[in-house]
C-alpha cells in the first residue's frame, strides 16, 4: 500500500520479530512492523499485517526447498529501495538454536556478567 511505502521511506520499518513463511506456493513476510504514516489519515494500513513477497518462480522454488528443510527459517535481513524506487527485501536462511545451545548461551552470559561485576568491585 502507498502509506506503507511512505512510512518505509521515513525509516519506520522494524524487522525485529519478522520471518518469512512459505504458504500456498507464495512467500509471505510475517511480523514486520511498519508504523502508521502520519499524513495518510483514515486510509492508513495495518502495521503488522502479512505482506506478500514477489519473486521469480525459480527463486521462489529454490527458497521453498531450503525453507522446508528441518530447522531452517527464512528471515528478512534488510529492506532497501533500488534505483527505480522499488522496495527490495534481502532474505537469509537461518538455523534455529537447539535447547542445549540456548542453555549454553545463557550460562556464558551469566558468567560474563559475574566477571564484569567482580571487576567493577575491585
Amino acid at each position: 500500500m502507498g502509506s506503507e511505502v511512505k512510512a518505509m521511506r521515513d525509516g519506520k520499518l522494524s524487522l525485529d520479530e519478522a520471518y518469512i513463511r512459505f504458504q500456498k506456493n507464495e512467500l509471505w513476510l510475517i511480523g514486520a512492523d511498519i508504523s502508521h504514516y502520519a499524513n495518510a489519515g483514515m486510509w492508513n494500513h495495518d502495521p503488522r499485517r502479512p505482506r506478500k513477497l514477489l519473486l521469480h518462480s525459480r527463486e521462489r522454488e529454490a527458497f521453498a526447498v531450503k525453507a522446508k528443510e528441518r530447522g531452517l527459517t527464512l528471515i528478512p535481513l534488510r529492506v532497501y529501495f533500488n534505483a527505480r524506487g522499488i522496495a527490495k527485501c534481502v532474505m537469509g536462511l537461518a538455523k534455529g538454536k537447539q535447547l542445549h545451545d540456548k542453555r549454553q548461551t545463557i550460562k556464558e552470559r551469566d558468567t560474563q556478567r559475574g566477571l564484569q561485576r567482580a571487576m567493577r568491585r575491585r
